[in-house]
């Protein structure tokens, strides 16, 4: 079936996704994805100039969808109890309704290459400087962003155990883990000076 461009090439994306977060980068062929789309090879290329194109196209995709949740989803929040709460429901639900897109942005594949490592590092940067703006506790603001990323951390680790198991419902996974954080943060206090030495 002969699609317009625009959905041919949402389409690309869906297919090559599910298969690259399968099978990873390199194990994953633009042949492999034209068959799995049911088309040629070379429509694949009209769409895409290569496989490292395409793979980058996919993460940055990933990035803007999940960046963009969080904002909107933390935003609408009224307290900060509701922030953090709305943030891991948000993160989590998104997990659970893109697993192969979580698996992009943490497998392997971008681990083992430098090119796709910097776009996920890049998207835990906009996500832990996201969570420190949100952080309403007197620390400065190295402080806020470390913990910060130790949150990001958090919800990576739970969610790569929870993508292995259909059991997990998001919004259980973050009620618990937003009350861990919600009470962690409470108790933490503005870094003292470290006293002089005489």
């Amino acid at each position: 079936m002969r699609l317009p461009a625009e959905q041919r090439r949402v389409q690309l994306l869906e297919v090559a996704i599910e298969l690259f977060a399968e099978h990873g980068f390199h194990a994953t062929s633009m042949e492999d994805i034209a068959e799995a789309a049911g088309v040629t090879k070379p429509v694949v290329y009209q769409h895409f100039p290569s496989k490292r194109a395409l793979y980058r196209e996919l993460l940055d995709d990933v990035d803007t969808q999940l960046t963009n949740r969080l904002i909107v989803a933390t935003a609408s929040a009224a307290t900060g109890r509701e922030r953090v709460q709305e943030g891991f429901a948000t993160y989590f639900r998104f997990v659970a309704e893109h697993r192969a897109a979580f698996r992009l942005l943490f497998g392997a594949s971008v681990r083992n290459d430098p090119e796709f490592t910097v776009v996920a590092e890049a998207t835990i940067d906009r996500v832990a400087d996201l969570i420190a703006d949100l952080i309403d506790i007197d620390a400065a603001p190295e402080h806020r962003r470390a913990l910060a990323h130790a949150v990001v951390g958090m919800a990576e680790a739970t969610s790569r155990r929870t993508t292995t198991t259909e059991a997990d419902d998001p919004d259980r996974v973050a009620r618990w883990l937003a009350e861990m954080a919600w009470f962690g943060l409470r108790g933490v206090r503005a870094e003292q000076p470290a006293p002089e030495r005489a």
